[in-house]
């Protein structure tokens, strides 16, 4: 254990000196995260992560097991520790320990060069297994089987600043970058596939493949579902309609307004212009028409939303085979339009998460730190889901949440806010009011006492969360 040198500091702010030294006693920053490892310990995620990944270590000289570094970095990365380098002297920290299975007295953890070969190890074989292990998680993420799966396929930029392999350089985003992409779950926000693409590439490289496995495993384990996929323009390409529509998948996805589309929704926009000027009320109306590209082989439904308001005039259009799409355009749009909230998946995978630290040499490397920071992701998501407290409305409502649109459902996710913040929190709200507590840890042969404080304003967070997680973990039909 790293002890540091005896030192005092003397502040002359207050009234009387406020002295500042070094304690010996064993203490920690991120108590908050163990009410997660309980649950962890229950869903078994990263047991599972770990499982996974081939050991080409010599065993007789291994001092440190794959799931003990599989738990430092992703528990890492959730209390806002995305690089190796973090690990050289948390590897001393008393909840690490406890978080890998260590007592405070034991050794350390590992350290940033043993992480670093960790990571550059991995093989392609437990790349693909760790792909499955995603997919068999979201599956075993219902309790029963969902009569629909909504699956939001998007890409985001990564910025690099090294010498990563397979970074180019990319006019668009005018930076050096990987292109992940992420298909997630809109009904329980879970990351169901990722993949790191090369800097330049397009956004639908494979794409058609990785929708392809993922519907057989989801069909295998629920033949009657409906799968419905959500995408932005980037991937409209003919392989994703056709591959849909072979896999008998329902899809929105966004298509780039060109002189057709606009010549066929120019009057509409001239009327949402007219009465809005009338009126003075934004005007939002929508058209549709068959229409046929010169790469498609036939003529696909498409569906254009015409805007008019203060800021001016909008038009997007959308190409879809839903069959509700044909009487209800808006409500198509509107349900494509909700994908911006599994692009809230995105941000917080990207920026909560810090995703964008891939700062490995090795491609193979920083694909698996993908992998780890998606774990990070889904493991925080299911805990939300557990912890949650949806609010109770105080006045019912003769529309119910789900179909609520427009400024009522920005003031119902709100209130939710407002009253949920850990179950709708993203992950600096839960390093804020969880996991970044301060905590003094003893360990006697009879057990390991995690001191709070008393005064700390979250405390009842901690309190409410720990006994949600221990309820959960409890086995069924055991009530003691």
């Amino acid at each position: 254990m790293i002890i540091q040198s005896v030192w005092q500091k003397s502040l002359g702010f207050f009234g009387k000196p406020v002295v500042v030294e070094p304690s010996e006693a064993s203490l920690s920053g991120d108590a908050g995260l163990l009410p997660i490892r309980q649950f962890d310990e229950a869903i078994g995620l990263t047991e599972q992560f770990a499982a996974a990944v081939t050991d080409l270590r010599y065993q007789p000289s291994v001092e440190h097991s794959l799931l003990e570094m599989v738990r430092m970095r992703i528990y890492g990365i959730l209390a806002d520790y995305p690089d190796q380098n973090d690990h050289d002297v948390l590897r001393s920290d008393p909840v690490f320990k406890l978080l890998a299975g260590r007592s405070l007295d034991a050794a350390d953890l590992a350290s940033q060069p043993t992480l670093s070969r960790f990571e550059n190890g991995i093989d392609v074989k437990s790349l693909r297994r760790l792909q499955d292990v995603l997919i068999d998680q979201l599956i075993a993420s219902f309790p029963t089987p969902p009569a629909q799966i909504t699956l939001d396929l998007d890409p985001f930029d990564d910025a690099t600043h090294g010498a990563q392999q397979l970074t180019f350089f990319h006019g668009y985003y005018g930076q050096y970058q990987y292109l992940p992409r992420v298909i997630t779950c809109a009904e329980n926000d879970l990351v169901a596939m990722v993949c790191l693409l090369f800097g330049t590439a397009p956004a639908a490289m494979g794409a058609e493949d990785d929708l392809t496995y993922l519907a057989g495993r989801l069909r295998a384990a629920f033949p009657d579902v409906r799968i419905v996929l959500r995408a932005d323009s980037g991937l409209g390409v003919p392989t994703m309609y056709a591959v849909c529509e072979r896999l008998r998948i329902d899809y929105t996805i966004g298509i780039g307004m060109n002189s057709t589309l606009k010549k066929s929704s120019d009057a509409l926009l001239s009327y949402c212009v007219q009465e809005f000027e009338r009126t003075g009320q934004p005007q939002r109306k929508f058209c549709s028409c068959w229409y046929r590209a010169g790469s498609w082989p036939a003529q696909r439904w498409v569906i254009v939303k015409c805007e008019a308001n203060a800021q001016g005039t909008n038009r997007r259009a959308v190409v879809t085979n839903r069959a509700g799409a044909f009487v209800l355009p808006a409500a198509t749009y509107d349900a494509y339009a909700d994908r911006g909230e599994s692009e809230n998946r995105n941000k917080e995978l990207k920026c909560g998460l810090q995703a964008d630290r891939l700062s490995d040499h090795r491609y193979m490397a920083n694909l698996f730190r993908l992998y780890l920071h998606t774990a990070a992701h889904n493991l925080l998501v299911r805990m939300r889901r557990v912890v949650a407290d949806p609010p109770v409305e105080t006045q019912p409502s003769e529309i119910p949440a789900e179909a609520l649109a427009g400024y009522g459902r920005r003031q119902h996710h709100n209130r939710r806010r407002e009253r949920d913040p850990l179950g709708e929190g993203h992950p600096c709200t839960w390093r804020t009011r969880l996991i970044k507590v301060a905590a003094r840890i003893t360990e006697s042969a009879r057990r390991v006492l995690v001191e709070l404080s008393g005064s700390w304003p979250y405390l009842e967070h901690y309190h409410r969360v720990s006994d949600q997680v221990l309820a959960f973990s409890m086995p069924k039909g055991d009530s003691s």
